[in-house]
């Protein structure tokens, strides 16, 4: 049968690197997962109750395709809460995880050959989503000195039809000023360049507040989820605010690709909502976490590494001890039994000599996954 080359993406190797470790821990072995972006909690107690409830007497149909209304609102009166916007809530489109929301913004903005510029290293699947549709994805090279993030410059040398910015960023954890940010927009505006905003780790941050990109334009298109502050991963449910002129045009395209995001996480999600003390206190442990991660990993000999602003991961330059770091993940796991992300999955070109350590887990399994690092590196003779 014959294929189509929409179907000729790269693997996503955080997801092949988790199936390692099942594997490992199907034959007995005791893994700490320090390679995939999942909170080690559940979704909200009050949100699941709030469910369970709702499912003795409603059959968790179809919802209409832009979301449960309530929802919808509850969303919009987030970004007032948090960033003092007024939004209208007809903006607000609920969606299957951000996953969906790429989906559909790409579809929406772009024809086949666009070009739309994505930072590297970054999250990884936007470049596969933007092959299999047909797109252009445009690796920007940044640097430490700019956190990690494009610069107006590389929009106006590119010829872009597109820019995703994510703040804070995967794998980094850097986030953009509010100057930096408002100068990007600007630029996407002065030439004519869609601006799509994923701020996904938003409410994950540790010295300062993100900028919604929400705070600058209207002229955007900004996607959320609830995987990961609200720590809800596998109940793929995002949501993502447009223009008021595509509102209409995101409803058609959700209705066709999707019906709508699924009936059950829409109604956990408006409880979770509403769960902010639990949900803080998630947040009090990525930050016993962090200290732990940046004080661990530095004895352990990874001290080319910058403090993340927010999200739950650590970027770390491991080019002194190697060049393939996909040998070097699979050597980790192997024999320290700790599973980490190699840097090729968020950038094709010097991907090979960086690690992404994820914190997200319980700070038990992250101390005991330090130490097994330090052994390890101890034993390879990487540090005394």
């Amino acid at each position: 049968m014959k294929n189509s080359t929409r179907g000729d993406v790269d693997a996503f190797i955080v997801m092949d690197v988790m199936e390692a470790a099942r594997r490992a821990e199907a034959q007995g072995r005791n893994i700490i997962h320090m390679e995939v972006g999942q909170p080690g909690t559940s979704a909200p107690k009050q949100a699941l109750a709030t469910l369970n409830s709702q499912m003795q007497c409603d059959p968790m149909g179809y919802t209409v395709a832009l979301g449960i209304p309530d929802l919808r609102r509850k969303i919009a009166e987030l970004y007032k809460k948090w960033y003092g916007v007024s939004l209208n809530q007809d903006r607000v489109v609920v969606t299957s995880g951000s996953s969906g929301a790429f989906l559909l913004s790409f579809t929406s903005l772009f024809d086949s050959g666009d070009r739309v510029g994505i930072g590297a290293p970054g999250y990884p699947s936007y470049r596969q989503i933007l092959n299999a549709l047909s797109l252009v994805s445009v690796d920007i090279s940044t640097t430490e000195e700019n956190r990690f993030q494009p610069v107006p410059a590389d929009i106006f040398s590119q010829n872009l039809a597109g820019l995703m910015i994510a703040s804070p960023a995967n794998p980094t954890g850097a986030m953009l000023e509010k100057s930096s940010l408002s100068a990007l927009v600007k630029a996407c505006q002065d030439t004519d360049t869609a601006f799509i905003s994923d701020e996904i780790y938003h409410g994950i941050e540790y010295e300062k507040k993100a900028v919604s990109a929400l705070e600058i334009s209207d002229d955007c298109y900004v996607i959320n989820s609830f995987s990961k502050y609200f720590s809800m991963t596998g109940w793929r449910i995002g949501w993502m605010v447009v223009p008021e002129t595509h509102i209409r045009r995101i409803e058609r395209l959700s209705q066709n690709l999707f019906i709508c995001a699924p009936h059950a996480s829409q109604v956990v999600a408006l409880g979770a909502l509403d769960c902010y003390e639990e949900l803080e206190t998630n947040m009090a442990v990525y930050r016993i976490n962090r200290q732990l991660m940046l004080d661990g990993l530095i004895a352990a000999g990874f001290d080319r590494i910058a403090p993340p602003d927010g999200a739950f991961y650590i970027y770390a330059d491991v080019r002194d001890f190697t060049e393939d770091s996909l040998a070097f993940a699979r050597d980790i796991l192997d024999v320290a039994g700790v599973a980490v992300t190699p840097g090729l999955d968020f950038d094709r070109l010097r991907g090979c000599s960086t690690l992404r350590f994820s914190y997200a887990g319980n700070s038990d399994d992250i101390e005991e996954g330090l130490a097994r690092l330090q052994d390890y590196m101890r034993t390879k003779g990487h540090i005394q």
